[in-house]
C-alpha cells in the first residue's frame, strides 16, 4: 500500500479495510463496473482486467508467450499473476471456484477472457 506522509499505519489499514468493505457491498457486475469507474483511472482498470484475462489461460497451462499473443498482456504481468495463483493469498482461487460453482445471480453470465487487439 502506498505510504502516506501524515498516516499512520494503523490508519492506512483502517482505510484499506473502509475499502473491501464497500467493495463487499456491491450486487453485481454493474455495480462493480460503477463503482470502479469512479474509484479508478481507465488504467488502472485495464490493469486489473489484464490480470484478470491471463488467469483461466494459466490455469490451464497455456505458455506466457502463448498467452501473451492471444491476450497482449505481458510476459511481466502475467508472471505476476502467475506468481500469486501459485503462493498469494487465494483471491484469485476464491472467485475462480465460485464462477465455476453454482450461480446464484445471472445465470446467464460467464467469465471471459479479454484479447487485447
Amino acid at each position: 500500500m502506498k505510504s502516506h506522509r501524515n498516516v499512520s499505519s494503523s490508519q492506512e489499514a483502517l482505510a484499506e479495510r473502509n475499502l473491501f468493505t464497500a467493495l463487499a457491498l456491491l450486487r453485481n457486475a454493474d455495480e462493480c463496473r460503477a463503482f470502479f469507474r469512479d474509484l479508478c483511472t481507465p488504467a488502472e482498470i485495464q490493469a486489473m482486467a489484464d490480470r484478470w484475462a491471463v488467469v483461466d489461460w494459466l490455469m490451464r497451462g497455456v505458455p506466457y508467450r502463448e498467452i501473451n499473443r492471444l491476450t497482449g498482456v505481458s510476459v511481466t504481468t502475467i508472471s505476476r499473476v502467475a506468481r500469486c495463483l501459485a503462493a498469494g493469498n487465494g483471491g484469485y482461487s476464491l472467485i475462480l471456484r465460485r464462477a465455476k460453482g453454482p450461480r446464484r445471480a445471472d445465470p446467464g453470465r460467464r467469465v471471459e477472457a479479454a484479447r487485447h487487439g
